[in-house]
């Protein structure tokens, strides 16, 4: 399988396990319990999950450790950031493509549950996506 459907896939299954967390809970609640929920239901999907998974900053060949933290690591491959926050702006892609990159990673997914239709709360970021002729 090319790495670009690979990872299609796999965010296509966070997608659909996104839809059903939010479905039952609703917007509302903070964003450790959509966390804890979407873990388990993708963890039940069969998926390798990691949360709060930490991300050091390599600056000059020094690793520094400056608290950041990634929500959601999937299949190794993709990055979930969680918010419940009244809207999404450009400083939430920014920061998630500055994870992407210090992580090495290709794709990531800003869901944000405090909205009343979901498919308004995702959002898909890439850095240095696969085409599919790899």
């Amino acid at each position: 399988m090319h790495e670009k459907d690979r990872l299609d896939r796999i965010t296509r299954s966070i997608i659909g396990a996104t839809i059903e967390v939010h479905k039952t809970l609703g917007p509302g609640l903070l964003e450790s319990a959509y966390e804890a929920c979407l873990a388990y239901e993708l963890r039940q999907l069969g998926h390798k999950v990691e949360q709060q998974k930490p991300l050091p900053a390599i600056y000059k060949e020094v690793k520094l450790d400056c608290g950041y933290r990634l929500d959601l690591v999937v299949e190794d491959a993709v990055i979930v950031e969680i918010k419940a926050i009244e809207q999404l702006v450009p400083i939430h892609d920014a920061q998630l493509i500055s994870y992407l990159r210090l992580s090495d990673r290709r794709v990531g997914l800003i869901i944000n549950f405090h909205v009343p239709l979901l498919r308004n709360g995702v959002k898909r970021i890439v850095n240095n996506f696969p085409d599919s002729a790899g």
